[in-house]
This record gives C-alpha cells, structure tokens and sequence, in this order.
C-alpha cells in the first residue's frame, strides 16, 4: 500500500510539473509573440512623433529666421511672435510686406505692426487688409498718418470692419461734432476706437450726460480730450457725475465736464492729499471749492508743482494766497516757461517805477507770449536787459531767491 500510494503521488507531482512547464513555456511563447509587436509599435510612434517635431522645428527656424531677416524683429522678439505663427512658406508674408510697404509704411513701421500684431502676415492682403485700409483713409487720415496710427495700434488690423469698426466711427460720429475731431482721436487716442463704443460703459455714460442736459459740443470735448472719463465703469461715472452736480457746477458749461474729468482721475486719498496742500498755503474750504470750480485742474496737479508755483507767488512775489485762488489756472502754466521769465520781467520794470506796484498779475500771467512781449519787453525799449530776461539768458533761481517784494 505504501510502495502504491508512493508511485501514486510521484505520477500526480509529475503531472503537475508537466501541466506547469506546458503553461510555462505556452506563456512564454505567448509573450516572444507580443513583445516584438509593442516593440514595434511603440517604434513606429516614436518615429511620427519625431517626423513631427522635426517639422515643427523646421517651421519654427522658418519663422523665426523670417521674422528677423525680412520683418526686422529681433532675435526675442520674434521667438516670441512665433508662438503666435508658424509658416509653412513665405509666399504669403511677402505678400503682406509689399503690400504695407505700397501703401507708405516704412521698415520700421511694419517691423512694429509685425511685432504688435504677428498674425498679421498670414492675413490676405486684397481681402481683408486693403478695405481696412481704405477705410482709415476715406474718413481722413493721410496716407503717412494711417501708417503711423496702424503702427501704433497694429490689432486695428485685427478688427472687424463690418462688426467693429464702420459702427464705432457711426456712433462716434453721433457723438463727435466734426469728423476732424474723430481723426484726432484716433490718431491720439487708438485705444478709444478699439473699445465696445456701444457696450455697457462708453454708451450709456453718454446717454446720461445728455439726459442731464449737457449740450453736444460740451459731450465732444469730453470725449476728445477727457476720453478715459467718457469710458470709466457706468455706475462710477453716475457717482461722479452726481457728485459734481452737488458741488453747483453747471451742466451747460465746459467746466462741468472738466470737473467729471477731475474727480473721475482722482482717488478719494489723492483728492484729501491736495486738499491738503491747498489748506496749507491758508486756502479755506471754501476757496478751495471756488477754485475748483473755476479750474478743475488745479486739483490735478502735482503737489511738488502746487509748492513751487506758491513759493514764488507768494514768497517771491508777494501776492496774497488767496487771491491766487480766484485765478487758480495760473497755477497750471509752467513755472519755468511762464510763470517765472514773467514774474522777472515784471519786477525789473517795477524797480525801475515802469509800472504800477498794484498790478493785477492775470493781466501778464494771462496773456498770449506775443501780447505779453509787445506790451511789457517791446513796449520798455529803453530798458535792454527786459530781453535777455524774458528769454532765460539768466539764471533763473538765482534771479528768483532775490527777488523782491514789490506787490502790495
């Protein structure tokens, strides 16, 4: 039974070690039989993977080398602009250089549309870029404006005509008086243009004025030379307007857009800070106001300027601070161009007893230079430094520390 059950088990191991070695070895077989297809496979991906990234290398060398050769980009510059392009031939960027350069722009120019706007050179000239073109002149930029303007602003080139800009210039031009004056502002203001005129902000802050009453001539002087004003967020531009409101300005006058354009500039903390500065220079609140709403700007000067034009106002000059508050514009001239040759030429003819002593300064400070010179340099001949004074042949703060108070 022992010697039976022995042979026994030795036939069931050898079974088992034969079932394993035939599951081994069809594994194995399994597996010679795969691994060379994955490998095969994995080799076929990677050599499309490196076919591909061999020409988008290639692409990217025509680019760049494109970019720097022909449109004048440096190195930087148009790595960088390739990220936005890739050419697969030049055909239609020459197409685009010749057709910028037909039309009056210059090497540098289109090297600044080019690096503003890279997109630029895989756009069809005859399609899409000559009836912008066309566009800009026929409401009246001169051909050396246009390329100047588009080099300045090259994504004009990237908006809609029929979508974006023909309806901006409409409404711009329900808005601006004289067509002129829409030139201006693209060729001072482009960004203006670019924007959503009839979008949440720029439109409604227009329809708001005029429900106030604000004239149309007074909307267009906003708009071409306060454009950040007109444009602000719609309920900042409602508190600002209110706020000027209650301050007694009216809406009919020039100054009531003027003072939107102020305190829509200003911060709640700039605005105390020049308050501030204004109190101490012995202005009251009222004064301050006063001034305000003779001329908004003085609120939008620097306080370094404020100090200067006081001190020698008041230090040198001897004027009382507040009468230069009922005339606050004067504090807006530049001390170095205006203000001090003036107050120079003032105080020698007063040494000399050529004028008055209580002459009112707005009556110099005020005037146009060619009226200032006929009637205070021309005028007093026989004094011949009056000249030489005025034009700054001497030093100006020298002159200014000794001066003397002759204004009562």
């Amino acid at each position: 039974m022992f010697r039976f059950l022995c042979r026994t088990t030795r036939k069931v191991f050898a079974e088992k070690d034969l079932a394993l070695n035939l599951t081994t070895s069809q594994v194995g077989f399994s597996q010679n039989k795969i691994f060379p297809l994955r490998l095969l496979s994995s080799s076929s991906h990677l050599e499309k993977g490196s076919l591909e990234t061999k020409q988008s290398e290639q692409k990217e060398s025509l680019t760049v080398s494109y970019l720097t050769n022909s449109c004048g980009l440096s190195l930087k510059s148009a790595v960088s602009a390739s990220k936005f392009i890739q050419l697969k031939n030049t055909e239609r960027a020459d197409s685009v250089l010749r057709f910028l350069s037909d039309h009056g722009f210059t090497k540098t120019q289109i090297s600044k549309v080019v690096r503003g706007f890279p997109l630029v050179i895989s756009i069809d000239p005859a399609k899409t870029l000559s009836p912008k073109i066309e566009f800009f002149r026929s409401i009246g930029l001169s051909r050396n404006e246009l390329a100047d303007v588009i080099a300045r602003s090259p994504k004009l080139l990237s908006s809609s005509l029929k979508n974006h800009l023909i309806p901006n210039y409409n409404f711009l031009k329900n808005v601006v008086i004289h067509d002129e004056k829409i030139v201006k502002v693209l060729k001072r203001m482009l960004w203006l243009f670019s924007l959503d005129l009839r979008g949440k902000n720029f439109g409604p802050n227009i329809a708001l004025l005029k429900d106030i009453g604000v004239p149309q001539s007074r909307i267009s002087f906003l708009v071409t030379h306060i454009p950040g004003a007109a444009c602000s967020k719609h309920s900042k531009f409602c508190k600002v307007v209110n706020k000027v409101k209650e301050m007694g300005f009216n809406p009919t006058q020039t100054v009531f857009v003027m003072a939107v354009g102020a305190i829509n500039q200003l911060k709640e903390s700039v605005w105390e800070s020049k308050l501030e500065v204004y109190r101490r220079w012995g202005w009251s609140e009222d004064e301050i106001l006063a001034a305000f709403r003779r001329h908004p700007h003085c609120m939008q000067l620097s306080e370094k300027k404020i100090t200067r034009a006081m001190d020698l106002l008041v230090n040198k000059m001897g004027w009382l601070s507040r009468d230069i508050s009922k005339m606050p514009i004067i504090l807006n001239y530049s001390l170095e161009k205006r203000i001090a040759p003036r107050c120079l030429v003032i105080q020698v003819l007063l040494s000399k007893g050529l004028i008055k002593e209580n002459i009112c300064p707005s009556t110099y400070l005020c005037l146009v230079q060619s009226k200032f010179i006929k009637r205070y340099v021309i005028k007093f001949q026989e004094v011949p430094e009056l000249l030489d004074v005025y034009q700054g042949e001497i030093d100006l703060l020298d002159a200014a520390s000794g001066f003397q108070r002759h204004v009562k």
